[in-house]
């Protein structure tokens, strides 16, 4: 299953370096293994940990829709999401 990336995300992975970025889309590719849990408050939202990192994510027909990556810390702040 090929994921579908946001613009953010987009713009975000190619920010990072290369390493990071690969490890991220290394995780990503594989969902839905790895440390996967349901985000509260949300209906059809998760967060994948990819070390110091976090991807937001949903699953929307089928598909892996990543919404959001980044740091710890800052992935959970409100924004405007799904």
């Amino acid at each position: 299953m090929q994921p579908i990336y946001s613009r953010q995300a987009e713009k975000y992975l190619g920010k990072l370096s290369k390493k990071i970025a690969l490890r991220l889309v290394a995780a990503i590719e594989k969902l839905p293994d790895g440390d996967v849990k349901k985000m509260r408050g949300f209906r059809n939202l998760y967060r994948l940990r990819v070390g110091d990192y976090r991807v937001k994510f949903a699953y929307e027909q089928g598909q892996v829709v990543v919404e959001e990556i980044g740091p710890r810390g800052d992935i959970y702040k409100l924004g405007v999401f799904i």
